[in-house]
């Protein structure tokens, strides 16, 4: 059974910075991709970045230039590092594991950001 366990939210001041992280019960280079989505009240779920096996990385708009992917691989470990957050990034952030089209996901993490 594969787990995706996140840590690393909580309540930040606009402007200021996080670092979320994931756990993988298994190799993360076990995924055809590994990312971060985030989910706010009455918002459909919604990626936020992603890194591929061969580590290529991607970033939706709203993540591009203030957010950074990266991996350990050592640890099973997946990171999300964000900087200048706004107030409208504050929502359940969830790892996401994909494996030969299926999907896999953590338990969410609380990201807050007050103005």
């Amino acid at each position: 059974q594969v787990q995706l366990v996140e840590s690393g939210g909580g309540l930040v001041q606009a402007g200021g910075s996080l670092r979320l992280s994931c756990t993988a019960s298994e190799n993360i280079f076990n995924f055809n991709t590994m990312g971060w989505y985030r989910q706010a009240p009455g918002v459909q779920r919604e990626l936020v970045a992603r890194i591929n096996v061969g580590g290529r990385t991607y970033y939706t708009d709203s993540a591009e230039g203030r957010f950074t992917i990266s991996r350990d691989a050592g640890l099973n470990m997946v990171h999300l590092q964000m900087n200048g957050l706004k107030s409208e990034d504050t929502a359940v952030y969830y790892c996401n594991g994909n494996i030969f089209s299926r999907n896999y996901w953590g338990q969410g993490t609380q990201v807050t950001v007050s103005s």
